[in-house]
């Protein structure tokens, strides 16, 4: 990461190809003036680098380069390949991805083209090497973006299900030893011959669909590789490859998306306006967030970071997020003044090392004419522009104190993209409407329940994926003294065992709903739950309910030290029956109140907690609160903090630590400093036991003062300078 990024870079994705008129020195001005030093160009438009067939254009980037040179902006090319031209269509109607059985997906959108399919295969890299043949020694040019947001789509095509059954050949070695592991005795599905398995269309089988989505992230995953591969032999050594993960997609698994790479990109968008409102609504209100945005607050955004920083457990790359409104011509919710600021501390403080907004100027045409870039729709700055402009002097007058920060973390959630898909098939939980399977957003509703309470409690989350997990558990425990472990429904024994016996050897494990339930083919374990882990929880469960209406959480043993938990079990209910644990928390109900609804037991040197519900908001927080008391050391940061406020924390290259201090919200605050720190822009120092005083949607960048040097030269007067989200009209002077 040092070598390909020494500097924080802040910049947009740009296309001077959409602008309706002549403008690339002005947009090219504009950006240099605002301190932006890097674009995004290039990944959208195959038929512009190819009109037809075999016949290239690859000079008309070269403008844009040079001129972005000539103002010491960076560039970051992207390879068109996720949008195809009419022409590949019509020739090569068999690179069509299939939604069905033999249903092509109709031209017009993007990411239509199956790209395992060797004819697209061959078209792209044609492209692509000329592309990165014509621009790899271009001065500006400091990386390359393969391909943009793979995984949008699961293949249907005839030539993947063919591929698909290979590798069930080649996993499984003979239909006999596929029927036992899947359980096709059922309704007569056994098979007598490889060929007898069905297309995905009508299966009903679980294991079948998680095998099915396996095999589909594993053509997203060779895709990149393959991708990668190819443009990183043709460039020199110091530039980066990367590609844009849409965290979410469905034939992706994000933990394994960035092996390939040499540094993740990933897309965080995230609900403005009253959708950044802490502690805001315990539930979304209609309208409040785009489409796509499936919950709001600031945890979603902070979830976010901690994803894109946990596929390759490193600092990772924005490449696009939020300018101004996001989503579709219905979804126009700019960001109030100050929270732009707000998101770009929080992903600094995450672990981003690049932040680009897309995209610099707002498209008059096309399917995301609404989708709201820097300059709206007339192209001239405005208060986006502005605002932004402040912002890119706020980093570059942070200058060394945030290259190679290190965000600190209290604790680790583990989160599993086999045990999303098992449930996005056959869900536990219900959804709006009734239905057979369930509502397919189980898995994130879990991890977001136990993600928000923990954000709540002030406590920051690594995410890991049960590949990630060093095998040695004490080094986990050395590494993550408390583990979360939400809705681990598909697991292996051996992820199962390494999980007890990191609770044995000193760690605080943290189980929910579903947790081990069934294997690695998603076949539910014939013995009584949690299964392997039932000696290390103390506890056991042999019925669940679903909970149609939240059930007030009753109180349990008060021996334990900590705060008492409360709220209320929404959602599902498994019905825990002690074996040793303590009783943390009971149901207030006739029928559930003879069960436990969160246990604790001491195991080994650790401890285990089972949650045997999904939290409301008030719960979760109560809960985090308890697991922070019993297993964290003490965080004067976390303690007595206004409602609207958050502190986090990331060590410095040379060992300091920078705070990180937000108002959510439109009344301004006053949080009393636990520490002496120095403010990071102004240099004053502010003493402990001093009122920090936080504007409307403000955030402070604090450094803590660890030597009496520093007391002496900077004095003891609090500074408290003018709130930088104060409407103005020129830029911040670095």
């Amino acid at each position: 990461m040092g070598t390909f990024f020494p500097r924080m870079l802040f910049g947009a994705a740009y296309y001077t190809e959409y602008q309706p008129y002549e403008r690339l020195a002005q947009d090219l001005d504009l950006m240099a003036e605002a301190g932006f030093g890097v674009i995004r160009v290039g990944e959208s438009v195959w038929s512009t680098w190819e009109p037809r067939e075999g016949q290239f254009d690859l000079d008309w980037l070269q403008p844009v380069l040079d001129a972005a040179h000539d103002r010491g902006i960076k560039a970051v090319v992207g390879t068109p390949t996720y949008a195809v031209p009419p022409w590949l269509r019509r020739k090569y109607p068999e690179t069509a991805a299939r939604s069905g059985t033999g249903q092509p997906i109709p031209y017009g959108m993007r990411q239509d083209a199956d790209y395992s399919h060797p004819a697209f295969r061959h078209l792209a890299e044609r492209l692509v090497r000329r592309i990165v043949g014509r621009y790899a020694d271009h001065p500006a040019v400091i990386g390359w973006q393969v391909d943009n947001e793979p995984g949008l789509r699961l293949f249907h095509n005839d030539s993947v299900f063919q591929g698909f059954l290979d590798h069930l050949r080649e996993r499984y070695g003979d239909v006999e030893t596929l029927n036992r592991r899947w359980g096709l005795t059922y309704w007569s599905h056994r098979l007598q011959d490889w060929a007898d398995l069905w297309t995905p269309d009508g299966n009903s089988t679980p294991s079948y669909d998680l095998a099915w989505r396996r095999y589909q992230s594993r053509l997203t995953q060779e895709y990149i590789t393959w991708h990668a591969e190819l443009v990183r032999g043709l460039v020199p050594e110091h530039h980066f490859v990367t590609t844009c993960v849409a965290l979410g997609q469905q034939g992706l698994d994000i933990s394994a998306i960035g092996r390939p790479l040499d540094v993740t990109g990933a897309n965080i968008y995230y609900a403005g306006q009253e959708g950044l409102a802490l502690p805001g609504p315990d539930e979304p209100a209609d309208g409040l967030h785009p489409f796509f945005v499936p919950w709001s607050g600031p945890a979603w955004l902070y979830l976010q970071n901690d994803l894109a920083r946990g596929i390759r457990q490193e600092p990772f790359l924005v490449m696009e997020t939020n300018a101004t409104s996001i989503g579709g011509s219905a979804d126009n919710f700019p960001l109030y003044r100050g929270q732009a600021r707000q998101a770009v501390w929080s992903m600094v403080a995450r672990g981003a090392r690049m932040i680009e907004y897309w995209h610099w100027h707002s498209l008059h045409y096309g399917a995301e004419t609404y989708w709201g870039g820097i300059l709206g729709h007339s192209l001239e700055p405005g208060r986006t522009y502005q605002e932004l402009s402040l912002i890119a002097g706020e980093l570059r007058q942070a200058g060394p104190a945030i290259d190679g920060l290190r965000p600190r973390s209290d604790v680790a959630m583990l989160l599993s993209a086999d045990s999303r898909w098992a449930m996005e098939f056959m869900a536990p939980l219900r959804g709006a409407a009734p239905a057979w399977f369930g509502d397919p957003q189980s898995y994130d509703r879990i991890v977001a329940a136990f993600y928000r309470g923990l954000f709540d409690a002030g406590l920051s989350v690594d995410i890991v994926s049960p590949e990630q997990l060093p095998p040695d558990p004490q080094e986990l425990v050395d590494r993550w003294p408390v583990l979360a472990v939400p809705a681990l429904y598909v697991a292996d024994d051996a992820t199962l065992d390494l999980l007890r016996r990191y609770a044995e050897a000193g760690g605080h494990l943290v189980l929910t709903p579903r947790t081990g339930y069934a294997d690695e083919e998603a076949v539910a374990r014939h013995e009584v739950m949690p299964g392997v882990l039932r000696p290390a929880a103390g506890a056991c469960y042999q019925e669940f309910t679903n909970v149609l209406t939240p059930v007030t959480i009753t109180p349990g043993d008060r021996s334990l030290p900590g705060p008492a938990l409360h709220g209320h079990a929404t959602a599902w209910a498994d019905g825990l029956v002690p074996e040793g644990a303590t009783v943390l928390a009971g149901y207030g109900h006739p029928h559930l109140g003879q069960f436990a609804a969160v246990t604790t037991h001491e195991y080994g040197a650790g401890r285990v907690t089972y949650v045997g519900t999904v939290p409301d908001r008030e719960l979760s927080h109560s809960l985090a609160d308890w697991v922070a008391a019993v297993s964290l050391p003490p965080d004067a940061w976390r303690a007595d903090r206004p409602a609207s406020v958050t502190c986090t924390s990331a060590a410095t290259a040379d060992g300091a630590v920078l705070r990180f201090v937000h108002n959510w919200a439109w009344d301004p605050v006053d949080y009393r400093l636990p520490d002496d720190v120095r403010d990071l822009f102004t240099g004053g120092h502010l003493a402990a036991g001093s009122s920090l005083a936080l504007g409307p949607w403000d955030v402070r960048v604090l450094v803590e003062r660890d030597t009496e040097r520093d007391i002496e030269r900077d004095g003891d007067t609090p500074a408290t300078p003018p709130s930088p989200t104060a409407p103005t009209s020129s830029r911040r002077t670095p």
